[in-house]
Order: structure tokens, then sequence, then C-alpha cells
């Protein structure tokens, strides 16, 4: 997970659900984190880790398979007799 910095921080306005604000401030008070912004901060950034794990996966899935193996397969040729068997 990336480290919060501290110092390097802007301040925003955000507007929530009082639901979702009371589900925070119980977790303040619960010390799970020292502020609001915290735990907002804390969640946003797992929020874009696991979108860029999910873009990952997206891409991947446009790749061609019969496609893939054959390019890989391009320098295989010449040498694969020399390679041990698995």
């Amino acid at each position: 997970m990336v480290l919060l910095d501290s110092v390097r921080t802007a301040k925003i306005t955000i507007s929530l659900n009082p639901d979702l604000l009371q589900n925070i401030d119980l977790l303040v008070r619960g010390r799970v984190f020292a502020s609001r912004s915290q735990a907002v901060q804390v969640a946003l950034q797992e929020k874009m880790l696991r979108m860029g794990k999910t873009r990952l996966a997206r891409e991947c899935a446009k790749l061609e398979p019969i496609e893939e193996q054959s390019l890989a397969d391009l320098g295989l040729g010449s040498d694969i007799d020399q390679w041990p068997t698995y």
C-alpha cells in the first residue's frame, strides 16, 4: 500500500452520504484511523490500487492466445532441441 504523506497534502471539500460519514466516524472513534482525512485517503488509495490491477486484467483479456503463442514461438525454432524436457 502507498504510505500517506502528511506533509504534502491539499485541502478539498467533499460531500458524503450521512451513513458513510457515520461509518467513518465510528472507525475514527475506534482508533482504526487517526482522522476522517486519513480514512478517506486510505480508502481512495486502496481503490486506485485495485483499479490499476483490474486494468491489467482488462488489457490481458484483449490478447489473442493463439497469436501470442505464435509470437512467443518465433524464436524457438533453431535451438528448441537444446532445451531441457520438463
